[in-house]
């Protein structure tokens, strides 16, 4: 399986440990399923990280980007959605699914969440993934 881990999950799983999210995080570090990311992703994830209320060190967020850089299958989408109309933000997802051939992308946010599924992309929340990975 191949999934797209949204900015909110890692920082949730991140920063308090036991949560779903973070349950995601343990499954994606011990190979029960492949991430797809793109530098748009990680420039989000990292931005997120540094203006976060919870101050993380410039170190661990970089530990954290090589991480996934290292862990996961970088995408460069050749693609521009617009389909995400109230964040389009959030298109990015989108776009790195459909290069990467995912099969989910995990979120928490209310608009990708309300598509439910884009060109075979399934977009669900963190419960319902840990449903499916065992």
């Amino acid at each position: 399986m191949r999934a797209i881990i949204d900015t909110n999950i890692f920082v949730s799983g991140i920063f308090w440990e036991g949560n779903f999210c973070s349950q995601i995080i343990d499954k994606w570090k011990n190979k029960k399923f492949e991430l797809i990311s793109s530098m748009d992703i990680l420039e989000e994830f990292v931005e997120t990280l540094r203006t976060f209320k919870i101050q993380m060190s410039d170190d661990m967020i970089e530990e954290w980007r090589n991480l996934i850089i290292e862990n996961s299958i970088i995408v460069e989408p050749t693609i521009k959605l617009n389909v995400i109309k109230d964040d389009i933000d959030d298109n990015k997802f989108l776009e790195a699914g459909i290069s990467g051939n995912a099969d989910l992308i995990i979120s928490q946010d209310k608009h990708l969440l309300k598509l439910k599924e884009y060109q075979g992309i399934y977009i669900v929340s963190p419960e319902e993934v840990l449903l499916l990975i065992k």
